[in-house]
């Protein structure tokens, strides 16, 4: 004996759900790409056991592996460097200037950097990685 029903069963998916995670996934991208540093250009930077934090205002000044110099994303030559390391500096006294410099590169290439600090009087930090 064979009982007929009257609906057919119909497979559904609940979508209500999928929406709710949706907008906790957006919500989550839009907050860390606001905390990540858009004036960074990536690279590999020295190792150190101990990072310390800069809560201050800072200029970030950049040396690429094939030797050209970044001001806060913005290519300088590095005849021009000192002089527009300089005009950033003049806004405000207070500033540091974060050096990253990739790690294989000569320890001249960083001493030739420093030295524009030595001469202008500024206070220079240099960017590592925690180990």
């Amino acid at each position: 004996m064979s009982i007929k029903r009257k609906r057919r069963f119909h497979a559904e998916v609940a979508t209500s759900s999928l929406s709710d995670i949706m907008f906790f996934l957006l919500l989550f991208f839009l907050i860390i790409s606001t905390l990540a540093n858009p004036n960074v250009i990536k690279m590999t930077l020295p190792k150190a056991q101990a990072n310390e934090k800069t809560n201050k205002q800072f200029i970030s000044l950049s040396v690429t592996e094939d030797k050209k110099f970044y001001i806060d994303k913005e290519p300088v030559a590095f005849e021009a460097l000192e002089s527009t390391l300089m005009s950033k500096m003049n806004t405000t006294k207070d500033q540091t200037v974060v050096v990253r410099i990739p790690f294989n590169l000569q320890v001249q290439d960083l001493v030739d950097v420093l030295q524009i600090g030595v001469r202008n009087n500024l206070k220079f930090v240099i960017a590592t990685s925690p180990k």
